[in-house]
């Protein structure tokens, strides 16, 4: 299983501080698990396979596409870093 740690500050609270893991088995396409925390409470999702293509059937987005996005949303790190924002609502 491979995981990353992201530092994120949403704009819906840029003085705040997330740290957001991402944690998949294959790829992201196969689905992923999620958890948030602000440190002093953490939540916690799964994406399912079927999530990620309803989504991009949505969207009407090519899903492998729409993976690819995800990707750089969601684990790129520093190469995303600016182009994606996060709302915690």
């Amino acid at each position: 299983m491979e995981k990353t740690l992201t530092r994120i500050h949403p704009v819906s609270d840029p003085e705040a501080t997330y740290f957001l893991q991402v944690s998949w088995e294959k790829d992201l396409g196969t689905g992923f698990g999620l958890v948030l925390s602000d440190c002093q409470c953490a939540w916690t999702g799964t994406v399912s396979e079927a999530d990620i293509s309803r989504e991009a059937a949505d969207i009407e987005m090519d899903r492998e596409k729409y993976v690819e996005e995800l990707r750089k949303a969601l684990i790129a790190g520093e190469e995303s870093a600016g182009k994606y924002n996060f709302v915690i609502s």
